[in-house]
């Protein structure tokens, strides 16, 4: 489809880390839902062109977008290309993060810097940016995590940076009083994605399986239904709220 079919669109997404996932789930709902969508990715090029591709063949509107969300100048960049591709921004989903676990004294200063970078520092240069220049009725939903009830030893920074990310919610929803702007923030607990099965063994994941009263891992799309409900019209009355995605667990 054409980059000026592409602007007529009403209403344009924004998904950070979306080329696999959670991200591609929620991008293909929002797709699905009416949403022109940008898919933002920072490494796996092949796999958010394939996405895009994948998109386009159902006859939806979609780029891909490669940006650090971690920069705030390529932040800047990255508004800009989907303005110019898509229009003006309508939601911004942050679900770009990381997950490395280690115990608080073994955790290097890159791992620190690293989850901080890119779990907080992205989120909140994304946050900027959607407040400076997102439509008025837009809506933002950042990503916590459950983990942060339940403590596990070796997620001290991983939790750090979603605490924060969780503190930074509410009150950008009050600042954009006004302009009839959420923010929400969406808390997932163990999800079947790479990102949570790597570097685990099957007795651990087993053992995550069953702490839930649900008895099971949640999906890429579980997460996905949650968020297209915060950006849909049933969610005009939740604001500056942290909804836990997790089976239960927490």
């Amino acid at each position: 489809m054409s980059a000026n079919a592409a602007k007529q669109v009403n209403k344009v997404a924004l998904v950070t880390g979306a080329s696999r996932g959670i991200g591609a789930a929620i991008t293909r709902r929002l797709a699905a839902a009416g949403y022109a969508v940008a898919v933002n990715y920072a490494n796996k090029a092949a796999d958010a062109e394939a996405l895009v591709v994948a998109l386009r063949a159902e006859g939806y509107v979609a780029v891909a977008i490669r940006a650090d969300v971690a920069d705030a100048a390529e932040v800047r960049a990255l508004f800009d290309a989907t303005e110019r591709a898509l229009g003006k921004l309508d939601v911004l989903v942050n679900n770009a993060g990381i997950l490395g676990v280690a115990p608080l004294a073994d955790t290097s200063d890159q791992l620190f810097e690293q989850t901080l970078a890119i779990n907080l520092r992205g989120s909140f240069n994304c946050m900027r940016e959607a407040a400076r220049r997102m439509n008025d009725g837009g809506r933002i939903v950042n990503f916590s995590s459950s983990s942060l009830a339940l403590k596990l030893p070796g997620y001290a920074v991983y939790n750090a940076s979603k605490a924060a990310v969780e503190a930074l919610t509410p009150v950008l929803a009050k600042e954009l009083r006004g302009r009839n702007i959420s923010v929400n923030a969406v808390a997932p607990g163990p999800v079947a994605t790479d990102l949570f099965l790597s570097g685990k063994t099957p007795e651990q994941i087993q053992t995550f399986e069953k702490m839930p009263p649900l008895e099971r891992l949640g999906q890429p799309d579980d997460i996905a239904d949650l968020v297209c409900f915060l950006v849909g019209p049933q969610a005009a009355w939740v604001n500056g709220q942290v909804l836990r995605a997790n089976g239960g667990l927490a």
